[in-house]
């Protein structure tokens, strides 16, 4: 599986029965699946079905599925109330014959209300079920591409993933080279520390030990970079698996921000705090990019 991003568009048409329809799908990033199905035409009992189909594909981004559908005819036919448009001559022939104002022609009183009705053409199940079918299989098309487009988009962040990742490894790897980061000159500098000390005055040799030994503990980043180290051959493994890691990378650059706090936290010279802060601008430039992964 690749990686896969939440943005996209797909875009179909179809026709069967006088009927023309468009399935239009757009993605945008989401904290999970939020389906908005807007179906016009009278096909609103697919909406269902329509959220069904989306689901079983996708498992994170704010979809919109729209249904555009245009008839090229109404599939209405008229017929003429015969009874009313008889009773309308009549008066009309009887107006017609006692005033000098024109009761008008059979074309007019085809206007009144209840002379022309529309009568709506009866549909069979079985008709209405294979367009149901036809509209369905041009939605799947849809949702094809959609997939198609978010592993294209996907397929560029992997690829960015995959860089800065290499950039927090390349910043561990020179934080754990640096002089600072070694137990000897830990050593070291605690010994000088402390012989300054002894020679101010007189303290009790097994509590500077102590003290010593904390401060050496506290200064001591072997178990941060063990930890960095840990979260960057994960990272590369959930990105060769793919699939819907969004949430677990996401999960993981909090963990990734943890530690390179701590680094910051424990840096005793300017070399090595820079590489904590250097850690944390790429890590928030992955997590940036982490956004937009499924």
């Amino acid at each position: 599986m690749t990686v896969s991003s939440m943005t996209g568009f797909a875009r179909t048409d179809g026709a069967a029965d006088g009927f023309g329809w468009t399935w239009e799908l757009r993605s945008v990033n989401g904290k999970g699946l939020d389906v908005r199905v807007r179906l016009n035409g009278g096909f609103e009992r697919l909406e269902a079905k329509v959220r069904d189909a989306v689901s079983k594909r996708f498992k994170r981004g704010n979809m919109g599925v729209t249904l555009n559908v245009v008839r090229a005819s109404d599939g209405s036919t008229y017929q003429v109330n015969r009874e009313l448009l008889s009773e309308l001559v009549s008066l009309a022939e009887e107006f017609d014959n006692t005033s000098s104002l024109s009761a008008g022609t059979i074309a007019d009183l085809m206007n009144v209300r209840g002379v022309l009705e529309t009568v709506e053409t009866q549909e069979d199940d079985a008709s209405r079920d294979a367009r149901d079918g036809a509209v369905l299989a041009s939605l799947s098309d849809a949702i094809d591409q959609m997939d198609a487009h978010r592993a294209e988009e996907g397929a560029k962040l992997d690829a960015m993933l995959r860089g800065h990742v290499d950039n927090i490894e390349a910043t561990v790897t020179h934080a754990e080279s640096c002089a600072s980061a070694r137990g000897d000159a830990i050593k070291e500098r605690l010994k000088r520390q402390i012989d300054e000390l002894m020679d101010a005055g007189k303290f009790d040799p097994e509590r500077l030990h102590q003290e010593a030994a904390l401060l050496a503990t506290k200064a001591d980043i072997r178990e941060e970079i063990d930890r960095l180290k840990a979260h960057i051959i994960a990272a590369r493994d959930m990105l060769t698996k793919g699939g819907a890691i969004g949430r677990k990378l996401d999960f993981l650059c909090q963990e990734f921000n943890r530690e390179a706090n701590t680094l910051c936290s424990k840096a005793n010279d300017i070399e090595l705090t820079n590489c904590g802060m250097e850690l944390k601008v790429i890590i928030d430039q992955l997590r940036e990019q982490v956004q937009n992964v499924e």
